[in-house]
């Protein structure tokens, strides 16, 4: 059962990570290939099993696609909050103070990016709407 499996927090197939982001499973597995997405563990016959942490960074990556980023700029930004998020202070992993504020400034650029094609989205959404609205008007009278 894949919600008791999921809450137990149990390496999941790739059959249960393509139900659970709405990816097909060809398109995790170009994911898997490109680099994007590491499987977290295998099974004993060597299959991939996926973790909570896998499936997250899939539904980044399902995310960003409709708003127009492709693999390259997909891969810089999950590069730059892996390295955010490793950041250890006291630490051999404690990134210098200018690669820690060029990082942020990077992910802040996406997601000035993101604000603004969800905006641009919007508004042909709106234009959209309102050419279906003016075709129905138009069958009605």
């Amino acid at each position: 059962m894949p919600a008791a499996r999921t809450a137990t927090g149990e390496p999941m197939q790739i059959a249960e990570v393509a139900a659970r982001t709405e990816l097909p499973l060809r398109t995790i597995r170009q994911y898997e290939d490109c680099g994007l997405v590491v499987p977290s563990a295998a099974s004993e016959g060597g299959f991939p099993l996926y973790t909570e942490a896998d499936v997250a960074r899939l539904m980044v990556i399902r995310r960003m696609q409709p708003l127009g980023f492709g693999l390259d700029e997909t891969r810089e930004l999950l590069t730059s909050v892996d390295r955010l998020a490793a950041d250890l202070p006291g630490t051999d992993g404690e990134l210098e103070p200018a690669e820690r504020d060029a990082l942020a400034a990077r992910v802040r650029r996406y997601e000035e990016a993101a604000a603004a094609r969800v905006a641009d989205l919007r508004a042909q959404l709106a234009r959209a709407e309102e050419f279906a609205t003016s075709l129905r008007t138009r069958l009605t009278t």
